[in-house]
């Protein structure tokens, strides 16, 4: 299976979990493609002054890779300066947020998983 860019449908989503802006969210693989344990595999920009709220997760992770720019993320409250290459990871549990501080689009690639501790239900 495979997907091109131009297939793909991009959503702006606006003030995500409560923060400035908008957010762009492309989501690159499908439910079915994701299965039972995966939430979201998706591409993420925010412009310069945007942001991703704060907020927590609760039976999931999430992990951001960045793809593009910089800005600050908070992680339980604590904030910590991200650019270009970076990754970070929300345990089940914990809450983080994600701020665009540069001048130039910031990309990242946004994962969410299941924690093995969640009871799936079949449909």
């Amino acid at each position: 299976m495979m997907t091109k860019a131009n297939e793909r449908e991009t959503l702006k989503i606006e003030n995500m979990s409560g923060g400035a802006g908008y957010i762009l969210k492309e989501v690159l693989l499908g439910k079915e493609e994701m299965g039972e344990y995966c939430k979201l595999f998706g591409q993420v920009t925010l412009k310069p002054g945007c942001e991703i709220g704060y907020h927590e997760h609760h039976g999931e992770t999430e992990t951001y890779y960045i793809v593009k720019g910089s800005g600050v993320y908070t992680d339980n409250g604590e904030k910590y300066p991200v650019e270009t290459g970076d990754v970070t990871f929300c345990k089940d549990g914990s809450g983080h947020g994600l701020l665009n501080t540069g001048d130039e689009d910031m990309v990242i690639i946004a994962l969410i998983l299941f924690s093995r501790s969640r009871t799936v239900v079949a449909n």
